[in-house]
């Protein structure tokens, strides 16, 4: 393991041991394999943990585990409680979000107070797969399909050649203590009915599974690299600027077999969805004036261009999407939950919809 770890770090290019590493361990087996396997080769690391109060005494237990393994191992150990889910509520996020943007908040702060080059998570090849197909149930486009990068800027993850399986092995070999977070138990999550029924069915298939998914992922990889490279050519060739607008030339579009999708990849980046570009390419050959409109821009079709600004003050609308809760517009508060069972309900300030009918973002005038 500990060879394969670091050939996957000078292969990917993560880091070197003249790097300071700052490790998000939570006290859970694939943390502390990645803290071990850092600690054995010598690499110069400080460990962060935290606490989000959420699991009552095993919260305490986690913390207690990676603090005396960093004492164990002379390493510098930072830690942080929060009250996640006042967060969660004063935000209106749910908790898996609450606690990242937390974790990461307070990741960066430590990376600016100490100048770490780099923050090391102990992602894995099972945890990039599951994203990969969680990413594809929800009708991502191809960026979301080649799983979790070894290397977003500041943010490594050496783990990502390894199986959870292997993780495991090694943990139990080297005797490495590690603690269960019972929620990983629970169908409630998305990512965990993936892991306990989809894949297992899916290794009913190719016992390989895992290699296959790893050499499927990196061809992805490098599909969507040279898409991009793709996108940016066109950019280059149709897309100008002028003042604070951004212009396409409606001919440029014709050309192409799907300029719906390619439209969405051009302008996904406004907060325009891809039923939207669909609805903008079929209006291109007709009247010009039509506008679209996404939460902060507006698609104008002009004579002979399509053109993307700032939507202008005034507009009385607001645009929702699928995962907003609590949306406020000119003074009035709209909150919004999926329930699998109702009872109808004598008031006229609620309304049941069928969220397979919806199509999103909705648009509140």
């Amino acid at each position: 393991m500990q060879e394969r770890f670091l050939q996957f770090i000078a292969e990917k290019k993560l880091c070197t041991r003249s790097n300071k590493i700052l490790l998000a361990v939570s006290g859970g087996m694939d943390s502390m394999v990645m803290l071990e396997l850092f600690h054995r080769t010598n690499f110069s690391v400080a460990v962060a943990h935290v606490n989000f109060q959420l699991r009552d005494n095993d919260s305490e237990l986690d913390e207690s585990l990676v603090e005396e393994t960093c004492k164990k191992h002379s390493i510098p150990f930072f830690t942080k409680r929060f009250d996640t889910s006042a967060y969660a509520q004063k935000h209106s996020l749910s908790i898996q979000m609450a606690a990242r943007a937390l974790r990461y908040e307070w990741f960066n702060e430590l990376v600016d107070q100490n100048k770490f080059d780099f923050i090391a998570t102990a992602h894995h090849l099972n945890d990039s797969i599951e994203t990969a197909l969680l990413n594809f149930t929800r009708g991502s486009g191809l960026e979301g399909w080649d799983g979790i990068a070894a290397k977003n800027e500041k943010i490594v993850r050496p783990l990502l050649f390894a199986t959870r399986s292997e993780i495991e092995a090694y943990a139990n070999e080297n005797k490495i203590n590690w603690r269960e977070d019972r929620s990983n138990s629970s169908d409630d999550y998305q990512r965990n009915f993936i892991r306990h029924h989809v894949v297992p069915r899916l290794k009913e298939i190719n016992l390989s599974l895992e290699n296959s998914f790893a050499d499927a992922l990196e061809k992805i990889s490098a599909s969507n690299e040279l898409s991009w490279l793709g996108i940016e050519s066109f950019r280059n060739e149709f897309e100008s600027k002028k003042a604070d607008q951004i212009l396409f030339s409606k001919k440029a579009f014709a050309e192409f077999r799907h300029p719906e999708g390619l439209l969405w990849n051009l302008i996904k980046g406004y907060g325009f969805n891809l039923d939207q570009c669909k609805q903008i390419i079929l209006a291109l050959p007709g009247q010009s004036g039509k506008k679209f409109l996404s939460k902060e821009f507006e698609v104008i079709i002009d004579r002979e261009q399509l053109i993307i600004s700032k939507t202008k003050a005034g507009v009385d609308q607001v645009l929702i999407d699928k995962d907003q809760q609590r949306v406020e517009r000119g003074g009035q508060v709209l909150e919004m939950s999926v329930v699998n069972s109702f009872e109808l309900l004598n008031d006229n300030s609620v309304a049941f919809l069928d969220l397979s009918k919806l199509k999103f973002p909705l648009v509140w005038r």
